[in-house]
């Protein structure tokens, strides 16, 4: 049987596992991983990118503007500029981050106890999704998959 990157194997358990598309594998991945992590993280009325928000502002010793917060979180999703503002707009209005005089975003002390809870959540979520892989499995499967993107950018790179 031929499959492609783009067509999803008719029954995926009967193809010898190193012939099956990485392109289906890492999308039917990524949605059971991003769909268990944000249907939890609704539970507690946040999203991905107000945790990612609150993360970074908690990093930064002197606060980070709304711009330099686009910039580091606006690459990991499509319309990342977009949620990041309004990420960082609702935590404002919860008041887990305030801005200072001049506009650099910092947590609050609500924002931390906040933190500390979505941080217990997300621990529980990466053992859930971790649950019987060891960590050199772990890092086997990352590395392979960074490969794989190195060698798609370099051909692109070509073309």
């Amino acid at each position: 049987m031929t499959t492609t990157a783009t067509t999803a194997p008719a029954n995926p358990d009967s193809t010898p596992v190193a012939t099956q598309p990485i392109g289906y594998w890492s999308t039917v991945a990524s949605k059971a991983v991003l769909q268990h992590i944000q249907s939890a993280m609704a539970r507690l009325d946040i999203t991905q990118p107000h945790w990612w928000v609150i993360n970074h502002v908690s990093g930064a010793d002197e606060g980070l503007t709304r711009d330099e917060l686009r910039v580091r979180l606006g690459g990991f999703v499509d319309n990342g500029e977009e949620m990041v503002g309004r990420a960082a707009d609702g935590l404002l209005a919860r008041g887990w981050i305030a801005a200072d005089a001049t506009e650099r975003l910092r947590l609050t002390d609500i924002g931390r106890e906040a933190q500390g809870r979505i941080k217990e959540l997300v621990d529980e979520l990466r053992a859930e999704i971790h649950e019987g892989i060891p960590d050199e499995e772990y890092v086997i499967a990352l590395s392979v998959l960074q490969r794989m993107i190195r060698n798609v950018e370099a051909k692109a790179a070509q073309a």
